[in-house]
């Protein structure tokens, strides 16, 4: 039974699609601490799209001087 609604959550590889990553990209963020917010529902993982959009949006900039509120991390570990 479907109640019309749009997803809440998204699947890695939706998720993925929707900020225009490889689903591996987004997997090594998740694996680095580096990525937007994610659930764990059973073995599944999911990304709510309001956290994943509000992610996104950390790497908004207007011009290449701009600094911008936030910052996006690579996906890599961070040196220690």
């Amino acid at each position: 039974m479907t109640t019309g609604h749009p997803p809440r959550f998204l699947t890695t590889p939706e998720a993925a699609k929707r900020v225009g990553l490889s689903h591996r990209t987004l997997e090594k963020h998740r694996c680095y601490g580096t990525g937007p917010v994610y659930r764990k529902l059973g073995g599944r993982v999911v990304y709510a799209i309001d956290e994943l959009d509000a992610w996104v949006e950390l790497g908004r900039r207007t011009s290449t001087s701009d600094p911008g509120s936030g910052i996006v991390r690579p996906a890599r570990r961070e040196p220690r």
